[in-house]
């Protein structure tokens, strides 16, 4: 694991200071910076999100697929959690504390806003920093591969219905082109930029290999970019109302520990290996808050209650993650004794 993989929390703990520091010091820069936008889709965001994604896609090997089926029970669970659970429960968190139990403590003209963040965040599972996490919790490497591949396959077709259904249901009004753009500039052509780049390198030995080694370190540096430009833009809000956000980082903190301890149960229940256990609570629990903040910010603008509701996802998101992790580490003499036999 490299200094910044080991040290991940500090780095990103540094870049929000940081951050907000450089937003309340030089606000007429990062309001320029905000303002260079095409289609409400913010261009130096979207480079540096690109940056996160592809160099993780090119790992990604479109045959991990036909390996899904030695680990079935593993791989149900988590996406019964990812995809039939996770969002809607997050859709359920977000109307049940910040639309009826905090709401008098939040701006009113900002609720829905809140909520349809909350909802971006938990509707597509992360699909980079998952492999930090499984190595973490000694996951199983083909398993965690396998996975990632289908849930991004997954999230192609079942990300836009799903927001847009859940966002509905919220009362927002979806700007379909807008969020059709935002699918296709951060999942549809960063896989096929992906994929087409990795049948290139790998008809060359070793390419692929030394292509990956030097861009190890682009998506884990693109992040940390990424969290200084966007507490930058949202810095003086964080300065002005951190009630809102210790508020917001209340769901968001219920439903990682709620879905990670779901997909970890159902995978004892159904007699899954720890090592494939551990990897699918920690996917099942995690939000790809790149494509959320991207998302919030193409469809209701980067001074949105939406766009601040997926920061704090992205405030919260790593610490959450690494006590996870630990839970997980720690439970497993627990989870092998009361292991269930497989079926």
């Amino acid at each position: 694991m490299s200094i910044f993989e080991r040290y991940l929390t500090v780095w990103v703990l540094l870049c929000i200071l940081a951050g907000v520091a450089l937003g309340a010091v030089a606000p007429g820069l990062f309001d320029a910076l905000a303002a260079l936008e095409v289609a409400r889709v913010n261009l130096p965001v979207a480079g540096l999100v690109w940056l996160m994604i592809i160099p993780m896609l090119l790992r990604i090997d479109p045959a991990a697929l036909a390996g899904v089926g030695r680990h079935w029970r593993g791989i149900s669970a988590t996406l019964l959690v990812n995809w039939a659970v996770k969002p809607f429960s997050m859709a359920l968190l977000g109307w049940l504390f910040i639309g009826l139990l905090l709401r008098p403590w939040l701006p009113a003209d900002q609720i829905d806003s809140y909520i349809a963040g909350l909802i971006l965040l938990a509707a597509a599972p992360c699909t980079a920093m998952v492999f930090v996490w499984s190595r973490l919790v000694k996951g199983e490497p083909h398993f965690t591969l396998s996975q990632v591949a289908l849930n991004d396959v997954v999230m192609l077709f079942a990300f836009g219905p799903i927001v847009a259904l859940l966002l509905g249901l919220a009362a927002i009004t979806v700007p379909w082109p807008t969020l059709a753009l935002s699918v296709l500039l951060y999942v549809i052509l960063p896989a096929a930029i992906a994929q087409a780049l990795r049948a290139m390198l790998i008809r060359r030995e070793g390419a692929l290999d030394r292509t990956l080694a030097v861009l190890a370190p682009v998506s884990t540096l693109a992040l940390l970019a990424t969290l200084v430009l966007l507490f930058a833009f949202q810095g003086p809000r964080i300065l002005a109302q951190p009630l809102v956000i210790l508020i917001l980082a209340v769901p968001i903190l219920i439903q990682v520990y709620f879905n990670a301890g779901l997909a970890y149960l159902l995978n004892r229940l159904l007699g899954e290996r720890h090592d494939i256990a551990g990897p699918s609570a920690l996917i099942g629990a995690s939000n790809f808050f790149e494509l959320a903040v991207a998302a919030a910010i193409s469809l209701f603008g980067l001074s949105s209650g939406a766009a601040l509701a997926t920061v704090v996802g992205v405030l919260i998101e790593v610490p959450v993650m690494l006590s996870v992790a630990a839970i997980v580490n720690r439970s497993r003499g627990w989870y092998e004794r009361g292991l269930a036999r497989p079926v």
